[in-house]
């Protein structure tokens, strides 16, 4: 069985930064990659950054720059570092994982992902 556990959201003024982590459990290569995904009132779900356990990286181009993804394999944690947030940013974040792997912009679709937390929320005031 594989678990997903997100921590670290919470409320930042404009600017500010956080640290989400996702906390994974299960057989390995359940766990190849690891993604994030945010959803705000009323949006569809979309992505934010992937990481896969070959080192390979992807931000979506809204958070290019100001996001950074890292991996601590460990303690089987994914950190998403969020730097420079703005109220755009305000969303429930997911922590998500792929049963297998992914290549360029396929790591960027959520259907390929299997298992999913159930989301630390992240708010962003002006």
């Amino acid at each position: 069985q594989v678990q997903l556990v997100e921590s670290g959201g919470g409320l930042v003024q404009a600017g500010g930064s956080l640290r989400l982590s996702c906390v994974t459990s299960g057989r390995t290569y359940t766990r190849n990659v690891v993604g994030w995904f945010r959803q705000a009132p009323g949006k569809e779900r979309s992505f934010v950054a992937a990481t896969r356990s070959d080192g390979g990286l992807y931000y979506a181009d809204s958070v290019k720059g100001r996001f950074v993804l890292s991996r601590e394999n460990a303690k089987s944690t994914v950190f998403l570092q969020m730097n420079n947030l703005k109220p755009e940013d305000t969303a429930s974040y997911y922590c998500a994982a792929i049963a297998g792997y992914c290549s360029g912009t396929s790591c960027w679709d959520r259907r390929l992902y299997t298992y999913w937390g159930q989301g630390t929320q992240v708010t962003v005031s002006s």
